[in-house]
């Protein structure tokens, strides 16, 4: 089942007109390796952190400025927020077809909240947390081609012509602002497009940056930008002691004007100095350590790098499997062709070593996580193949082949053929990263025992399930196999609102064999017609994760109110007046020594039911029926029955 919103209600969440506030245990392990008798081991102890969160619910005006504006991405992202805005659609060959989001994580896919009736129910993930409607996003940028996006979207030959024909009025006024050109940093074939670029010295054009993104604030009247390089693939910078090691090397390299600081860093460290997220979607290595230095020291976002969106999306998901499944991946290699103005530039030899290297390690950390598959230093042949092809244009082919060492020596070969429509993919990508990167800069945290909130660490790891190489802060671990990275994002957002993660255990199905919790459920037999029942419950998300069984109580007229159980001075008597039966669902239950129930004789007549029921034995404890007066109370554990006995003692019945 889909529902399109929720709320939660939950003692570790606070909604206010400003913020939601929520209180979040993180269970995570520590290992120590230690001599115990005269032996080393490895001991693993749980460890639980308690976080508060606050999350600012006002969501601003979103200004986006686009490095590379008029390129494949750009046009093509800026034309599909105008279509779906407008709400056009267009004739194809197949059908008409309607403006969407799809491939978009934030705006087309779903998260799980729990269950109803026995059914699952799903939620938007844009449902989490107040975000940018992208319909709302306000566009410019940077190209250092002058022509407009409507121009731009016709060069591409992204979109179909009937929809190009009905956007092109309302992208025939937006030009892009003059770019940095060095063409020491590209190829040389792209220097036929620079007729639009800022002079002056690396200094000065640094600074005019800065004046961009002012002017275009205070122009559009947004209250945040984000900034995202779609440009060109540069080659890689060399990271030199004394030029871009630090902050400080970094900024006397600027005042030196010195060639080796690229058009990508320049842009980073002006929003930086802006205190604008600054995300690359490209693989060259723009955040060199003395930018990533001048990032955590302002606690400026800083997000990359480059989009991962086809052919690397399909390699984090198959390697995460085969090495999972304990099987050994020993030979991946991996073509492409393609025939956009990205293609062309990743013909220089230097501009494709970038994308080389980024596509290259994104099997790194699977591979190492498996020590029985794999020698320590092993790793299996990685061949990158990428040509220019200009009649396939946007419409990429990638043809990989993963060979692997299974059972007793033999061998197996997976073959793909991917036709990766490159700007239709990754323009969704691209709004992904911008909303994640402002959601994120209304996001604070503390961890217990700290006296002030304070933002995630700048350097977004949040971002990690968008992007081909990872950028982590300093000794955080890379993390590139998709299913963990999406996990981590929604994962945080979930502990935002104070919902616990999704962890797949799905125990409320499984309780023939699983301990779950101790279940108490009392009914006063003086009024056999009348059925109110107060419920106690630790956590009130339990009317969710249990909805099977308290469906079956409604369906047979049980009135239910739910309570929390986190008052120890609550007692039977004092609810009654006002309920005719009592259910305890709560683990701690019976560690709070509440004066639940009367503790009177064991009733033979329920013993007989218990054991028909193959509830358990008589002598333990948390299987055991006790009568007082009109009172009758059922204590069982979850794990050791197969049916739930509920009602009144003389008329107890399978559920």
């Amino acid at each position: 089942m889909f529902i399109e919103s929720f709320r939660v209600e939950s003692p570790n969440v606070k909604y206010t007109d400003e913020e939601i506030q929520s209180v979040y245990t993180y269970e995570t392990t520590e290992l120590v390796h230690e001599n115990r008798n005269g032996k080393y081991q490895w001991i693993v102890k749980p460890k639980s952190v308690q976080y508060e969160f606050k999350t600012n619910t006002h969501v601003p005006k979103l200004g986006v400025m686009l490095v590379g504006w008029g390129g494949n991405n750009g046009s093509t992202l800026t034309a599909g927020v105008i279509a779906n805005r407008e709400g056009i659609s267009w004739a194809t060959k197949d059908k008409v077809q309607q403006a969407n989001y799809f491939g978009s994580l934030t705006q087309a896919s779903t998260i799980r909240v729990g269950s109803f009736n026995g059914e699952e129910i799903y939620a938007p993930f844009k449902s989490l947390l107040p975000m940018v409607n992208p319909d709302d996003i306000v566009f410019g940028g940077w190209d250092i081609s002058s022509m407009n996006m409507a121009d731009a979207m016709a060069r591409a030959k992204v979109l179909d012509i009937d929809l190009q024909k009905q956007l092109r009025p309302y992208m025939e006024s937006m030009v892009p602002l003059p770019g940095i050109y060095d063409p020491d940093f590209i190829a040389a074939n792209q220097g036929s497009r620079a007729n639009n670029v800022i002079k002056g010295t690396k200094k000065e054009q640094m600074e005019q940056i800065i004046k961009d993104i002012r002017n275009f604030k205070e122009s559009s009247k947004v209250d945040k930008v984000v900034v995202l390089w779609t440009a060109n693939t540069e080659r890689y910078s060399n990271v030199v002691v004394g030029l871009n090691d630090t902050m400080e090397n970094l900024f006397a390299s600027l005042d030196r004007n010195e060639a080796e600081i690229s058009p990508s860093t320049l842009f980073a460290i002006a929003c930086v100095l802006e205190n604008v997220p600054f995300i690359n979607g490209s693989p060259q290595n723009t955040f060199v350590p003395g930018l990533i230095d001048l990032a955590i020291r302002r606690n400026s976002l800083i997000g990359g790098d480059d989009f991962k969106s086809g052919q690397t999306k399909m390699k984090s998901v198959l390697v995460d499997f085969l090495v999972g499944a304990g099987i050994k991946p020993t030979s991946i290699v991996s073509y492409n062709h393609l025939g956009n103005n990205d293609g062309m530039n990743l013909s220089a030899p230097q501009t494709f070593r970038s994308k080389e290297i980024s596509k290259s390690n994104v099997v790194d950390d699977m591979v190492s996580s498996n020590a029985i598959l794999y020698e320590p230093g092993e790793h299996p042949d990685h061949v990158i193949v990428i040509k220019y092809v200009p009649y396939v244009g946007d419409s990429k082919r990638a043809m990989d082949e993963y060979t692997s060492e299974i059972f007793m020596g033999g061998k197996s070969t997976i073959v793909l053929h991917n036709t990766c429509e490159d700007s239709l993919l990754a323009a969704p990508i691209i709004l992904d990263l911008v909303l994640l990167a402002e959601l994120s800069t209304r996001i604070q945290l503390k961890e217990e025992g700290e006296g002030k909130f304070h933002s995630f660490h700048p350097v977004a790891t949040i971002l990690s399930y968008l992007t081909k190489a990872p950028l982590v802060p300093p000794g955080t671990p890379v993390v590139n196999a998709l299913s963990k990275q999406r996990a981590m994002l929604e994962n945080i957002l979930r502990a935002c609102i104070g919902l616990a993660p999704e962890n797949n255990m799905i125990l409320e199905y499984n309780l023939g064999s699983v301990a779950f919790s101790t279940l108490c459920i009392a009914f006063s037999t003086e009024s056999p017609t009348d059925r109110r029942i107060i419920v106690l419950v630790d956590d009130l998300s339990i009317r969710s994760s249990h909805s099977i069984f308290f469906d079956s109580l409604k369906s047979r007229g049980f009135d239910l109110n739910f309570k929390l159980a986190d008052d120890k001075r609550l007692a039977l008597q004092r609810y009654g007046k006002y309920y005719d039966g009592l259910i305890l669902f709560s683990p701690s239950i019976k560690s709070s020594h509440g004066d639940w129930v009367g503790r009177g004789p064991f009733d033979p007549a329920a013993e007989s039911l218990m054991f028909e029921a193959g509830v358990g034995e008589t002598n333990d404890p948390s299987s055991v029926v006790y009568r007082e007066g009109d009172l009758a109370v059922l204590f069982t554990d979850i794990a050791n029955q197969r049916e739930v006995f509920l009602g009144y003692l003389d008329e107890l019945h399978s559920k």
